[in-house]
Parts: C-alpha cells; sequence; structure tokens
C-alpha cells in the first residue's frame, strides 16, 4: 500500500520539474499529493464496508466511493486535485457523473489489489470506484489495469502474466520499450497516454526504487505514474528500502498515515514489517 503513496511523494516535485535523468535526487520539497489522499479514501471505503459487490451494486457502491472522494478532498482541498474533479467534489451530494478519460482513477485503486478475493472482484470494485468521477471506458480499462495488476502481483504471479493481462484484458499496448519511448515523451494525464508506460516501468524494473527511477525519468505526470509503478511494485517485490521509506514517510499526513496502517492490518499485515 506505501508503495503507491511513497511513488506519489517522490515523484510530486518532478511533476512540476519534469526529469529524464534516471538517477534523479531526492528533494525535500517533496509532498503528498491528490494520488496519496484518493488512495486513503479508497482505504476508507473498504474498511468502513468490505463487503464484496456483485454487477447490481455498482451504482451503490460507488455512491460510497463518492461520498468519501468528497470528505477527503474537503479534508485536504491544496493536494492538488485537478480542475474538473474539484469542481465535481465541490458539489455537495451531487449525482452528477463525469465522464473524465484521465489517469486519476488508476491513481488511487492499488488497495483493491490487496482487499479483493478475486480478480473478477477487482474488476466490479474498480468500476465501482469510477462509477462517478471516471465514466469513461478508457479510464475503467486504465483503473482496471492497474487493481488487477496489484492483485496479481500481490498472489504470486509472474511479469509475463501481469503483462497478458494488461495488454488481452484491459487492451493497452505495452510494446515501446521506454527507452525508445523516454526521449519524446511529455506530460499527458490520458489514461492510455500515461497508464501504460507507469505499467512498464515497473515490468521493466528490477526492484521497488528502479520502478520509482524508470516512472518519474520518463519525464511526464511524475507522481501519478510514481504511484502506479510504486503500487504494483511494492505488491511484487515485497520490500521497499529503508532510506525511501525514512524520506517518505514523514512526509505524508498522520491521520492519512492512521488509515494506510489500519488498511494495511486489515489487508496486508505482511507488509507493515517490510
Amino acid at each position: 500500500m506505501y508503495g503507491a503513496v511513497y511513488g506519489d511523494v517522490i515523484g510530486s516535485y518532478y511533476e512540476l520539474h519534469p526529469t529524464k535523468d534516471y538517477h534523479f535526487p531526492l528533494q525535500p520539497q517533496s509532498t503528498f499529493t491528490d494520488d496519496t489522499v484518493l488512495t486513503v479514501a479508497v482505504c476508507d471505503t473498504l474498511l468502513a464496508n468490505p463487503r464484496p459487490i456483485g454487477p447490481l451494486g455498482v451504482r451503490r457502491r460507488g455512491e460510497e466511493y463518492a461520498a468519501r472522494y468528497r470528505q477527503y478532498y474537503h479534508r485536504f482541498p491544496n493536494a492538488g486535485f485537478g480542475q474538473l474533479f474539484a469542481a465535481w467534489a465541490g458539489e455537495s451530494e451531487s449525482q452528477r457523473r463525469q465522464h473524465s478519460y484521465g489517469n486519476g482513477a488508476a491513481m488511487r485503486v492499488v488497495p483493491l489489489g490487496y482487499a479483493c478475493q478475486s480478480l473478477k472482484q477487482v474488476l466490479q470494485e474498480v468500476t465501482a470506484s469510477c462509477y462517478f468521477t471516471h465514466c469513461h471506458k478508457e479510464a475503467i480499462r486504465g483503473a482496471q489495469a492497474v487493481a488487477g495488476s496489484v492483485f496479481l502481483a500481490w498472489h504470486g504471479h509472474s511479469k509475463e502474466e501481469i503483462r497478458w493481462f494488461v495488454e488481452k484484458r484491459c487492451r493497452f499496448d505495452l510494446s515501446i520499450p521506454l527507452a525508445q519511448l523516454r526521449p519524446s515523451y511529455r506530460f499527458d494525464s490520458r489514461t492510455r497516454c500515461s497508464v501504460p508506460p507507469a505499467i512498464s516501468a515497473f515490468l521493466e524494473s528490477r526492484d521497488y526504487e528502479s520502478a520509482l527511477r524508470l516512472a518519474v525519468s520518463l519525464g511526464g505526470d511524475a507522481d501519478t505514474m510514481a504511484c502506479i509503478a510504486g503500487g504494483i511494485a511494492q505488491a511484487y517485490y515485497r520490500r521497499i528500502p529503508k532510506e525511501l521509506r525514512d524520506f517518505c514517510h514523514p512526509r505524508v499526513d498522520s491521520g492519512l498515515r492512521r488509515v494506510a496502517d489500519e488498511f494495511c492490518r486489515r489487508y496486508c499485515p505482511k507488509l507493515l514489517d517490510i
């Protein structure tokens, strides 16, 4: 779980100061952003009501996610939320659905890969998490690719199996190596432009830190892409270097940490010892 949060923290500086340098330094200005806030909102939703849903319960479950998103937005309104999301979150109890195809749906779903009991349940729960904010097939598929990758990694599947799931089940092209993509890559928060390379950063990595460095050094939406890559990488490698934990942990709000810790104790207690 913290793999996603720490990726957000480390990438936060480089969202505004993009780099192509794999060996970029950690920056003291780094902090958590909306990626962390909404990831913890998803944790809180699952803690409050852990029941699995069926296809007919997607809207009702979506209302639970929407309420948490609004609650956490109002707690941290300056965490870097996009304008469209902020406008939606500011509408008290609105049932309006947004048709966004941005990567905001994918950046927050890492907890679903730990909490769900089957890949089918992951895909259904992701759909509910997107119901009000990302009513768009591309955004939903991107979020399913991320949460499904976490689920598969956590349950011991290989990188080849994860790649097959993303390419065949979620229909994203992962064929371009990052070294070939990096020189011309630019910031683009659309799902199809940012989620696949973030997943490729995990697939090309050799450990947790290299996954973050590969994602950030593309020079794009660094906090979100590192959040995604880091979330999958922790589920797969099961280890975050101590120096990264020591750097990131104090930069996350203590209230958010409490919810994240409670989530880990319930769904993935081994991660608290890593």
